[in-house]
C-alpha cells in the first residue's frame, strides 16, 4: 500500500530504489521524531524545571541561563566530535549507529529516572544541585543529539547514494521524516493528559534505541550493489588515521577547501538567524500569563513543533521534488535565504509601523519561526545534503561532523551572544537582531552561489572534493 503511495507522489523513483529509501525514511522518522520530542522538551526542562524558585533560584533563572548554555554548547560538542572522528576510523559506517544511539538511550533513560524521582518525592528530595545538573546535562545532550545523530544519518546516506538517485529519493526521506517530527511534537501537545515529563523522556530513550534494529534490518536486506554511492569517493574509504590526526583531518579539510567552507555557511548561518528570532518568541512565551506552568509551556512548545513540521511535511511531499527539478540545485540553493530575508524585512516593517501588542508580537514571531524552520527542513536541508555527494569519505563524515555539530553549535552560540547583549530590551533585540540577520543572509547568498556553481562542475567532470 505504502509503496503505491510513494510511487504516486515520487514517480521518478526506480523500483529498486523504493525499498532502500523507504527504510532510510523510517530510520530518519525515528531520529527526527525523537529529536523534536526532545528539542521542545529541552526548553521546558531548562526554563521551567531545572531551576525552581522553591530551591532558591531567581524567577526565570532558566531564561537568564539560556544564552550561557548556548555559548558553551559548542565546546561540549567539541569533545564529542573528537570521539566521533576516531570512531569513524575504527568501525564500519552502520556500526556507528549502534554505539552512538546506545549512548544517548542510556543518557535519556537516566534523566527520565531522575524526573520520575522528582515526580514522586518532590524537588526537595532531588535537591538543588542534582536538579540543576539534570537541566544542564539534558540541554547539552539534546543539543548534541540533534546534530550528531542526524549528521551521522545523512553522512551514511550520502555515502551509499549517487547524485541522480539523491534527487529522486531525498525528498521522500525528508517527507516521511517530517511525519516523525509531527508525531514527536504532537506528544507534547498532549502533555496535560500525560501529566508529567518523565514518561516523555522514557519514550525518547526507547525511540533512540529502536534505530539500532532498524539499521541492522536495512543492512541485512538491501543488496550490496545498492549500498554504493559516488564511485570516485568510494576509493577514499580505506584511509586510516591516528587519534588526533583523524580528529583534525576533518577540520583541516574543511578550512582548506572553499567548497566545504561554503557548505559550512549554507548549513549554519540560518541556525544563528533562527536562534535570534526564536529567543524572542521563547522570551515572550515565558512571560505570557497563558504559559506560566511547565505543562502549559510544554503545550506551547508542542503546538510550535507540530505547526513547523506539518508545514515541512506538506512542502516536502508536494514541493521539494518540484523545486529541485524545476530550478536545479544551483538556483534552489538561493531560494531559501531570499525567502528568509523577505520574512525578516516584513517583520521589521510591521513592528515599526503597526506597533503590535505583546500577544500579537508573540504570534507574529511564532508565525515567522514556523515559516523559517518549516521551509528550512523541507527545502534547504535536503538540498544542502546533496552537496556532500561529490566529496571524499573524510568530507562526508569528519568534515560534515564538524559542520553539523561544532559548526552548528558555534552558529547558535553566535546568535545566543546577540541575544545575551540585547536581552534586557526586547525592542532593541527585535530591530538590531533583524539587521544582523540580514547581514548574515548577504554572506549566505554569496556562499550559495559559489557552492552551487562548484557542485555543478564536480558532477559534470566526475570529480570530488578530497
Amino acid at each position: 500500500m505504502l509503496t503505491h503511495v510513494i510511487s504516486y507522489f515520487y514517480p521518478d523513483l526506480q523500483s529498486d530504489e523504493i525499498k532502500k529509501f523507504k527504510l532510510l525514511s523510517y530510520t530518519l522518522f525515528l531520529i527526527i521524531g525523537t529529536y523534536w520530542l526532545l528539542r521542545l522538551l529541552k526548553n521546558t526542562l531548562f526554563l521551567k524545571v531545572a531551576f525552581p524558585e522553591s530551591l532558591g533560584w531567581l524567577a526565570h533563572q532558566g531564561r537568564l541561563f539560556q544564552p550561557t548554555a548556548k555559548f558553551w554548547s559548542p565546546f561540549v560538542v567539541l569533545g564529542l566530535v573528537l570521539v566521533y572522528s576516531k570512531l569513524i576510523d575504527i568501525f564500519k559506517k552502520h556500526q556507528l549507529f549502534y554505539i552512538i544511539c546506545s549512548f544517548y538511550a542510556l543518557i535519556f533513560s537516566s534523566l527520565a529516572a531522575i524526573l520520575f524521582f522528582k515526580e514522586w518525592y518532590g524537588v526537595e528530595a532531588v535537591g538543588r544541585t542534582l536538579l540543576a545538573t539534570t537541566g544542564w546535562v539534558s540541554y547539552f545532550a539534546i543539543e548534541s543529539f540533534g546534530s550528531l545523530v542526524v549528521a551521522l544519518f545523512w553522512s551514511f546516506t550520502n555515502s551509499i547514494t549517487t547524485s541522480d538517485s539523491a534527487k529522486r529519493g531525498f525528498p521522500l526521506i525528508v517527507a516521511i521524516a517530517q511525519l516523525g517530527a509531527v508525531a514527536g511534537s504532537a506528544v507534547l501537545v498532549f502533555s496535560d493528559s500525560i501529566g508529567s515529563l518523565w514518561p516523555i523522556l522514557a519514550l525518547a530513550s526507547v525511540l533512540v534505541a529502536a534505530v539500532i534494529p532498524m539499521i541492522r534490518y536495512f543492512m541485512a536486506t538491501i543488496p550490496a550493489h545498492e549500498l554504493k554511492g559516488n564511485v570516485v569517493a568510494l576509493k577514499t574509504e580505506k584511509k586510516k588515521e591516528g587519534f588526533f590526526e583523524g580528529f583534525f583531518s576533518g577540520f583541516t579539510l574543511l578550512v582548506s577547501r572553499p567548497y566545504l567552507l561554503g557548505v559550512l555557511v549554507i548549513s549554519t548561518f540560518y541556525e544563528a538567524i533562527s536562534q535570534i528570532v526564536e529567543y524572542q518568541m521563547q522570551a515572550q512565551a515565558t512571560l505570557s500569563p497563558l504559559y506560566v506552568s511547565d505543562v502549559a509551556f510544554t503545550r506551547f512548545q508542542g503546538i510550535y513543533g507540530v505547526s513547523i513540521n506539518i508545514l515541512s511535511f506538506v512542502v516536502a511531499l508536494l514541493g521539494t521534488s518540484y523545486v529541485i527539478k524545476r530550478f536545479g540545485l544551483r538556483r534552489s540553493l538561493v531560494i531559501y535565504p531570499l525567502a528568509v530575508a523577505l520574512l525578516i524585512l516584513g517583520f521589521v516593517i510591521y513592528f515599526k509601523l503597526a506597533l503590535p501588542s505583546a500577544t500579537q508580537l508573540l504570534w507574529i514571531t511564532f508565525g515567522m519561526m514556523v515559516l523559517i524552520k518549516g521551509l528550512g527542513y523541507a527545502v534547504n536541508n535536503p538540498i544542502k545534503e546533496m552537496l556532500y555527494i561529490p566529496t571524499s569519505k573524510d568530507a562526508k563524515f569528519k568534515s560534515k561532523g564538524w559542520i553539523d555539530t561544532f559548526g552548528s553549535r558555534f552558529a547558535k552560540a553566535g546568535g545566543a551572544q546577540v541575544n545575551n547583549k540585547l536581552k534586557d530590551d526586547l525592542s532593541e533585540l527585535l530591530v538590531y537582531g533583524s539587521f544582523i540577520s540580514l547581514g548574515l543572509i548577504g554572506l549566505w547568498l554569496v556562499a550559495a552561489v559559489y557552492v552551487g556553481a562548484k557542485n555543478h562542475v564536480l558532477i559534470k567532470e566526475n570529480k570530488i572534493i578530497e
